[in-house]
């Protein structure tokens, strides 16, 4: 039974990430290119995604946790997105695609909480199968990529988001087979706080866990220029099938998921997600020293795309993991619906807001050729403010305790005797 859930998440991760994949990389270099939208509106563009991950606790607080079942609203959330994606092409000005963007986005954010709840409730050994099983969503994504760059050659066109659409679409309908997950508070009354997954800011009164989700917030403002500016950087440059090169990221994506679990178990925390928040370091670094470096400069970018999976895996995965380890069966759901809200909603909101102001900021008054912007001045910022991050991190941040020492230590309490 394992192996058949196993199969069947491993596809849905697939489908999720295909979407995802097939628009998100390319969706600057269209708006920009193909109509026209200036550096503020990609940035408030690629934040709508933001703002429907801050939404996404609300609805599924309100709706998924009390009235339908996991699967179900999966497969309708699905086909909406598909119905609002085949729209967007149609939208031609800021002001008419910006709120459909939005309302899509907030139709497809909750899919990754949603599967993730599932997928962590159903596995048996979730620390062991839920990085596995995400290698599939890595490549989704890469699927995506290919499929948008290499058969259709769309990054500047809008059928990325037909593309994206149908797969959407197919999603809803998958969706129907996965395991049977009913609403976990039918019939009973639950408090606002809970709804709106307060109840996971008790994890807050953890040291080490209120230093992780100050740094995993500080992160994504520099993690999120990469997201916003990197397509346009190579278009700039004059590469051809963008997309499917960038999909390499995901291809070090399905290396590094798998290897997390040992890192994880030979490690720890504090030292894998150090590595992962090192690799962003590292990234920005190498992209600045791309700039105006023509001899090496294709060497650089390809080593800063190939860091993804570091970067992604060891620094989001391991983080949701660790949260579902600080958190008890009362508000797991609640807390990895808090690390969302960091992770793609607040964060992702500041981060792509100033990604979009430093791409305006660092647009030349004459272009050199087809370069439109300062590159170095781009990238560099983000490597500084990474940096910070990173001595924060090792600093402050504390492995938790064994769950089997601390019940040895909670039960020495309890008992009055000393601890050692």
């Amino acid at each position: 039974m394992q192996t058949s859930l196993k199969i069947k998440l491993g596809i849905f991760m697939f489908l999720q990430y295909f979407i995802w994949g097939s628009w998100y990389v390319s969706m600057a270099t269209y708006l920009v290119k193909t109509l026209g939208f200036a550096g503020g509106q990609i940035g408030l563009a690629y934040g709508a995604f933001a703002i429907g991950a801050m939404i996404s606790p609300f609805f599924v607080g309100l709706i998924a946790d009390r009235y339908f079942a996991s699967e179900k609203l999966l497969a309708v959330l699905g086909l909406l997105g598909g119905a609002l994606l085949f729209t967007l092409p149609k939208l031609t000005t800021f002001g008419a695609f910006y709120p459909v963007l939005i309302i899509y986005c907030a139709s497809y954010v909750p899919t990754l909480a949603l599967g993730n709840s599932l997928s962590l409730h159903h596995l048996a050994n979730a620390k062991r199968d839920f990085p596995l099983v995400k290698t599939l969503s890595a490549v989704g994504w890469i699927a995506g990529g290919v499929t948008l760059s290499l058969v259709l050659k769309g990054e500047q066109s809008a059928v990325q988001f037909y593309l994206a659409g149908a797969v959407s679409i197919a999603l809803g309908l998958f969706s129907l087979n996965l395991p049977h997950t009913p609403p976990k508070k039918t019939g009973k009354d639950v408090r606002l706080g809970e709804i709106l997954g307060l109840d996971a800011l008790a994890l807050l009164k953890k040291p080490s866990f209120a230093i992780f989700i100050a740094c995993m917030f500080l992160i994504c403002v520099p993690l999120y220029f990469y997201f916003v500016n990197m397509n346009m950087y190579v278009t700039e440059l004059g590469w051809r099938y963008t997309a499917a090169k960038m999909s390499l990221a995901q291809v070090s994506d399905v290396v590094f998921l798998i290897l997390l679990p040992f890192m994880l178990k030979n490690l720890g925390y504090k030292k894998t997600i150090f590595i992962g928040i090192l690799a962003w370091v590292t990234r920005y670094f190498l992209l600045a020293g791309s700039v105006n470096n023509s001899g090496i400069a294709t060497s650089l970018i390809f080593a800063a795309i190939l860091l993804h999976g570091v970067c992604y895996d060891f620094l989001f995965i391991a983080g949701q993991l660790y949260v579902d380890d600080e958190s008890n069966e009362r508000i797991r759901g609640a807390a990895q619906g808090f690390i969302a809200f960091i992770l793609w909603g607040v964060g992702n909101f500041v981060g792509s807001t100033l990604a979009g102001k430093s791409q305006a900021l660092h647009t030349l008054a004459q272009p050199q050729g087809a370069i439109a912007h300062d590159w170095h001045g781009i990238w560099i910022y983000p490597a500084w403010g990474a940096a910070a991050v990173l001595v924060i991190f090792l600093i402050c941040f504390r492995d938790p305790p064994k769950k089997a020492t601390a019940d040895v230590i909670a039960g020495r309490k309890k008992e009055g005797l000393e601890v050692p």
